[in-house]
């Protein structure tokens, strides 16, 4: 895709988003209740989405609690298949109903605050490392029939208008999976084996940026990742909207 049809798309996707938001109000991804045309959060509810901010793990961007610590336990213990990832918010509280609501009743216009705060924070991080591209994590299709959309491709979406880089679906699951919250890190491992697929037969991309909502113990990233590096790709970098606290 040109960088000028690149550019054309993103416009009417902000027109089209625009327009939407003046029949259809969103709502806040906190309180839930109806904004008004231009907000993405209650100025009041924006203090209870607590950022990952730094010291964090160099690896997986958990927060750590000391500024001399490197890596989390996790990240130090073994060895992931993706270069480095970055999390906007802190898993728990007002974000762990809000993440719920994303994924399960329909609210697909938290997104958009989301990437907002994403851009913000780790919008320069993004740009250095040179990301030609976002990757969703993808669902197992019939899942995805049944709830309707994917929520880390509409975060995904809402990030590359952000940010202007574009989306492209170059993975499928090919394999539905025990929810990764239900096993332990061994069974996580196995239970991803075969999972992922690539789309399409040639990756021009060198360095991607995989998009997802939660990250835990970094399975799921390093299952797609290690998909895309025997393609071809050189670097795996991801950013998710919530994390779990350093170990």
């Amino acid at each position: 895709m040109s960088k000028r049809i690149f550019h054309k798309r993103q416009l009417f996707c902000r027109l089209g988003e625009e327009v939407l938001s003046l029949v259809f109000p969103g709502r806040c991804p906190v309180c839930d209740e109806v904004l008004s045309v231009g907000q993405q959060i209650c100025s009041s509810c924006r203090p209870f989405m607590l950022r990952a901010r730094e010291p964090v793990c160099m690896r997986c961007g958990k927060p750590l609690e000391s500024e001399r610590e490197e890596y989390c336990m996790d990240c130090a213990a073994g060895t992931h298949l993706f270069r480095q990832g970055r999390a906007v918010f802190l898993y728990g509280g007002q974000i762990r109903g809000s993440l719920y609501r994303f994924k399960y009743h329909g609210r697909r216009e938290y997104a958009r605050y989301y990437a907002g705060v994403a851009a913000d924070v780790w919008g320069q991080w993004m740009k250095s490392r040179g990301i030609e591209a976002i990757v969703p994590i993808p669902m197992y299709g019939p899942k995805q029939r049944v709830r309707g959309y994917n929520q880390a491709k509409v975060f995904a979406q809402a990030l590359g208008l952000t940010i202007e880089i574009p989306v492209i679906d170059l993975v499928r699951r090919v394999r539905d999976t025990v929810p990764q919250k239900e096993l332990d890190y061994k069974e996580r491992k196995h239970n991803l084996k075969n999972a992922f697929q690539l789309q399409t037969d040639i990756v021009k991309y060198r360095r991607v940026l995989l998009a997802d909502d939660i990250y835990t113990t970094g399975s799921t990233m390093d299952a797609v990742a290690e998909v895309l590096l025997r393609a071809g790709v050189v670097d795996v970098y991801f950013i998710c909207i919530s994390i779990g606290e350093g170990a």
